[in-house]
């Protein structure tokens, strides 16, 4: 097939809920990606944080291959080999409790909230089951999890949404309190980077004062590391670095490397919480993806973590150093980093994917880059080629 085949026979037969690029990819080798034509893009996307390992680690490749070979799939009415290893794993890395597997971090998130109620309800009964979550928050687009999400854009059209949700301001610990005044709130969720949001890191000092404040009411902290878990921001989980120890934790994107996987670990007051009936999904565990998760768990040693560290420090700063009119701001952690433009955020990706650099947007006004953490430093200045020369041609 060519590109425009690809495309012609998407917008004929996939709804279209989707604001496509006109670039249709075909193949990938480490952290480039080429079109059905040979054009290549050096991927600063890695699929939404998806592709942890870039493409064709050899080391993933051989553990789904030999577990697709052997068994592609039981439910979760029977044990497998490799969603018991994937939960020690992550257990032994966390100091969690326990793991439920699910398929995608929207599903992560509706288990969470599913757990904190059912935590509450047991230990107070009915009545407490509100949960405090913070604006420009994403979570989901199911209806509970878009109800959870603080941020009225993504709200239009799907009303009546899930009830039990309040909203809080980011960094400002007396809107938390207040939301939690109530005495009705069961739970505190939050991102400790907003990804959709804009890449915006939440304040440790407040991250900080939120954990003592609901450790000292019971009310448990649900962190939602959809996006910044796996690696992605330089340690396995983005809590590691904030000092705090969640009850739940949601986490999805690049624990499978490119697989639909994802979960929620729950430490020892709520590892208890689901029993049998409460709480299930058919293809959660699903063992070639428990198998591509054990292979990226096996990945992320204390070296590749601080290579990951070391590789975001060396992108901010570079970027930071162009002292260009058009940037405004460049955050973030690890390979999870916001460039605040003041020209459109979405003209300036299309005309990098013109360029042959494939980047993400957040937010109203943010550049987002999320490469692979397996990206090389060749590609890493490759893209920062391109990425200064476009954004070079913008007046602030």
């Amino acid at each position: 097939m060519t590109n425009q085949d690809v495309m012609q026979l998407t917008n004929e037969y996939i709804l279209d809920s989707y604001k496509r690029f006109p670039i249709a990819l075909e193949r990938g080798e480490h952290a480039t990606l080429y079109d059905f034509e040979g054009k290549s893009y050096i991927d600063f996307s890695s699929g939404i944080g998806v592709c942890s390992l870039g493409y064709g680690n050899e080391n993933w490749l051989a553990a789904i291959t030999a577990q697709a070979k052997k068994l592609p799939h039981t439910s979760n009415l029977y044990y497998t080999e490799p969603a018991a290893v994937a939960a020690k794993l992550l257990c032994e890395r966390t100091g969690m409790k326990g793991v439920f597997f699910c398929n995608s971090g929207a599903e992560a998130n509706e288990g969470a909230i599913k757990l904190v109620r059912k935590y509450s309800f047991d230990k107070y009964g009915a009545g407490r089951s509100d949960i405090v979550t913070l604006n420009r928050s994403f979570h989901g687009r199911t209806i509970t999890t878009l109800a959870a999400t603080g941020q009225d854009v993504f709200h239009n059209f799907f009303f009546p949404f899930t009830e039990g949700f309040l909203y809080a301001e980011p960094n400002d610990v007396a809107s938390v309190k207040s939301a939690c005044s109530c005495g009705t709130v069961c739970a505190v969720m939050m991102e400790l980077i907003q990804g959709e949001g804009g890449v915006l890191p939440l304040d440790q000092a407040f991250v900080q004062e939120v954990y003592s404040f609901c450790k000292s009411r019971d009310i448990l902290l649900i962190i939602d590391e959809v996006q910044t878990g796996v690696g992605r921001t330089g340690t396995l989980f983005c809590y590691q670095q904030f000092g705090i120890e969640p009850d739940v934790l949601s986490f999805a994107k690049g624990i499978s490397a490119g697989l639909p996987f994802g979960g929620i670990l729950a430490n020892e007051s709520c590892a208890g919480v689901f029993s049998p009936g409460t709480h299930a999904t058919t293809f959660g565990g699903n063992p070639i993806c428990a198998a591509g998760a054990v292979a990226v768990l096996n990945e992320m040693t204390p070296e590749f973590l601080a290579d990951v560290a070391q590789k975001g420090a060396y992108l901010r700063e570079t970027i930071a150093g162009w002292n260009l009119p058009v940037v405004s701001s460049v955050r973030g952690l690890g390979l999870m980093i916001g460039i605040g433009v003041t020209c459109s955020h979405r003209d300036a990706v299309v005309q990098l994917g013109e360029k042959g650099l494939l980047a993400l947007t957040a937010g109203a006004d943010t550049i987002r880059l999320m490469p692979p953490l397996t990206i090389s430093k060749a590609e890493i200045d490759a893209g920062l080629a391109i990425l200064k020369q476009v954004l070079s041609t913008y007046q602030s």
